[in-house]
């Protein structure tokens, strides 16, 4: 196609590497003046990406205690604060809106990730270089970019056809617990023929049915992690669209349908889906990040059993084939941008005594390892890190049939239930959660988890209550091993 003379180019008009190439150039240039970081924070539903982003803003912007991230236990970070959402586009994250949630009376959590958003932290600190000490102090901008996890397990969709995906979802469903759950959707799929014509009302309902068996995967007590198309579940503005209406089929005897067909259909929907939902969102979000820290409630899949700690690590393999790793280069930099530092953090440690902390570090590192070998992942610094960004609970000791048990104690969140008393949310109560093992391979024998299990129990809690001053909170939100994560995510861009 010839352009008329005079007409601008636009980057959107280019084929899609060329494009990614030319934005990544303008923001290498971008960062010579104005250095920035873009840290991607995801994670599966309820692993406290919303908790984590307002715990690591108010931790800088108030002086918490970070006693491990080396810039601020030397004293070079000057001044911590909030700038403009630099891109017009994206959603503000609701910092403010969040930090009162958690700080409130009485707490509470603040509503979970729905949705992509973006924040700007800058950080003004002292460089450590004697050549840029010179010059004063810099300043770093770090552009945190919110998204659900389970559009990040969309990605891998992008190298399968319906007829892979189909499968592969058909073959899945008879695994484990979804076999169970996925009993309405396999009776549906018996009265649906492929070959029949297309329509609309049978779209609509194999959508609907498929997407109820995908959100029951992912409820308690299941608390299975690979659920795609992600969407399904946060469908957003999309809600309804046709882009959203379509599920896997069993493929035809014959092995393939006509045009026209409700198969045709189907794979023309979720070709829609790929090309509309899933790479805009590569292309304009995650291939520019820098680093990413991906949360992982670890525990819920203990509590759920054996099938959801091996759909766990199956979900953090699909994980690690989104990432483009490798460590970066002054030309990677100007032509193709790479995440390279990761960060696995096993949330919500502090519903674990301590003595338990470095177990579920173990753990966590036992399945990611797992994972990177079937992913055949190499080339980007990955870390684990077991972590609770906002500490719910604190430890003390309790005494049964003489002997003494370390537990922790806290609030339940209302409606939890121990030992068949219901909590109110308002009464602390002392809970022994058991021990992990030191060897994780207890647990994942073979990728299955062992009786130990059954000796383990996680509750929620509820957020502490804070101290009020005369100018706010007397202190920062508490946390454990959140200034472990930062340094290993920040300090060579601090240096």
């Amino acid at each position: 196609m010839r352009r008329a003379k005079g007409a601008s180019l636009k980057v959107a008009d280019l084929p899609d590497a060329t494009a990614e190439m030319l934005r990544n150039a303008g923001a290498f240039a971008h960062d010579l003046v104005r250095p920035t970081v873009r840290l991607g924070v995801t994670g599966l539903a309820r692993a406290g990406k919303t908790v984590f982003i307002s715990s690591l803003i108010h931790n800088l912007c108030a002086g918490g205690r970070l006693p491990f991230f080396d810039a601020a236990a030397q004293g070079r970070i000057r001044r911590a604060y909030l700038e403009p959402q630099p891109d017009d586009a994206v959603p503000r994250f609701d910092y403010e809106g969040h930090l009162a949630a958690l700080t409130g009376d009485p707490p509470h959590w603040p509503e979970s990730t729905r949705r992509l958003s973006q924040v700007r932290l800058t950080l003004e600190y002292e460089p450590q270089g004697l050549l840029r000490r010179r010059f004063g102090h810099s300043r770093l901008h770090i552009d945190i970019v919110d998204y659900p996890g389970e559009w990040l397990l969309d990605l891998p969709l992008l190298s399968l056809g319906y007829d892979a995906w189909a499968r592969r979802s058909l073959a899945l469903s008879h695994e484990g617990d979804r076999k169970t759950l996925a009993r309405a959707w396999h009776r549906h799929l018996e009265g649906v023929d492929p070959t029949a014509d297309e329509s609309e009302p049978v779209a609509a309902e194999s959508a609907k049915i498929f997407t109820d068996y995908l959100a029951e995967c992912r409820r308690d007590p299941y608390a299975l992690s690979t659920v795609p198309p992600g969407r399904f579940l946060m469908p957003g503005e999309l809600e309804g669209s046709p882009a959203l209406t379509f599920a896997p089929l069993r493929l035809p005897e014959s092995g393939s349908a006509p045009r026209g067909s409700l198969w045709a259909m189907m794979a023309r929907r979720f070709e829609s889906y790929k090309t509309h939902v899933v790479k805009p969102f590569f292309r304009d979000h995650f291939a520019r990040l820098d680093r990413q820290i991906v949360l992982v409630d670890a525990l819920a899949a203990l509590n759920a059993g054996p099938d959801a700690v091996r759909d766990l690590e199956r979900a953090l393999a699909e994980i690690l084939t989104c990432f483009r790793p490798g460590r970066s280069s002054w030309l990677s930099g100007i032509l193709s941008r790479k995440i390279d530092r990761i960060v696995f953090a096993a949330t919500k440690a502090d519903h674990l005594h301590h003595t338990s902390h470095d177990r579920l570090e173990a753990l966590l590192g036992a399945l990611t390892r797992q994972a990177m070998e079937r992913a055949a992942f190499a080339g980007a610094d990955v870390k684990v890190v077991a972590m609770a960004a906002v500490r719910a609970t604190r430890e003390g000791e309790a005494r049964h049939d003489g002997e003494v048990l370390p537990c922790i104690v806290g609030c339940p969140v209302p409606g939890e239930t121990i030992d068949g008393r219901t909590f109110d949310g308002e009464r602390e109560f002392a809970v022994f959660p058991g021990d992990l093992p030191e060897d994780p391979g207890e647990i994942l024998a073979g990728g299955t988890a062992t009786a130990r299990h059954d000796a383990l129990s996680f509750v929620r809690f509820r957020p502490p209550r804070l101290r009020s001053g005369a100018v706010g909170l007397e202190t920062a939100l508490p946390h454990i091993r959140l200034d472990r994560a930062l340094n290993f995510l920040l300090e060579d861009r601090l240096a």
